[in-house]
């Protein structure tokens, strides 16, 4: 059993992950302004949220569902229940409907929308992460790396606690490349491409992947380039993990367990 596997394991049966169950849901809260005048956009645009109830202060994360950025929506992953935070599981926009930077820019609204209303929950504003799975990874990236996205409702990207997506793609996403009718197999790095925006100042940043011969072409691959080039530009808080044994769609749910562990370690 190789290294990576045993960490998921000691996550899976660790006793220092459990927690009361005294937990509340909330759902279809939107996160747009009442008076959006674009009717997709207030159908897609609502979060639900998952609160512990017997603390306060606890850590939230902001998770984004994979999907392509053409399909998908909400949830909790069940491996962040019960685990002492927070989780705002959001939806937004997808192509071909809308088009980018729509879908960006609506992952941007939910991070500012929890960053002004957490509190009120019990939750600690400064103890907000980002993180989703393949296409959500990728948004996850843009908003806490291209800081334009965030400055547009007022927030510092660089208050963002970690950031911390699975399987995202790091060069220009494959839908936007679709949309303009660019090559799915050539790979673009432009204005859209999280790695654009590698710098020093960056949140911390847990890049997971699932096993390099069974992810999706390339994947590990431009998760190691984004480390590497987050490395030569002097950010010193990049982890990149690479868990073998797991494909794209399977990699999810032990990288939501060693995310868990991750801000356990931030946090302290």
């Amino acid at each position: 059993m190789s290294s990576k596997l045993l960490v998921i394991f000691f996550f899976l049966f660790s006793p220092s992950l459990i927690f009361a169950q005294q937990y509340k849901t909330t759902t279809d809260v939107a996160y747009c302004k009442p008076d959006e005048p674009d009717s997709y956009k207030k159908e897609r645009c609502k979060l639900d949220i998952y609160i512990p109830t017997d603390r306060k202060n606890f850590a939230t994360i902001v998770w984004f569902h994979g999907g392509g950025l053409e399909e998908g929506n909400k949830f909790i992953p069940l491996e962040l229940k019960e685990k002492g935070v927070a989780v705002v599981a959001v939806n937004y926009r997808l192509s071909p409907k809308a088009k980018s930077p729509s879908y960006i820019e609506d992952a941007a609204e939910a991070v500012a929308w929890t960053f002004s209303h957490i509190a009120s929950y019990g939750g600690d504003p400064s103890k907000i992460y980002v993180s989703g799975h393949s296409a959500g990874g990728y948004l996850a990236l843009m908003v806490g790396l291209d800081k334009h996205y965030l400055q547009k409702f007022g927030v510092d990207a660089n208050n963002i606690k970690g950031l911390a997506p699975i399987s995202g793609q790091t060069n220009t996403h494959y839908t936007i490349k679709k949309e303009r009718g660019q090559s799915m197999v050539i790979p673009q790095i432009d204005q859209f491409a999280p790695l654009s925006f590698a710098r020093k100042d960056a949140p911390p940043i847990l890049l997971i992947t699932g096993d390099q011969q069974l992810e999706m072409a390339a994947r590990f691959e431009e998760n190691a380039h984004l480390a590497a080039i987050l490395k030569q530009v002097g950010h010193t808080k990049t982890s990149l993990y690479q868990l073998q044994g797991f494909d794209h769609g399977g990699v999810y749910a032990p990288g939501c367990l060693l995310m868990l562990n991750w801000i356990k370690g931030l946090e302290k």
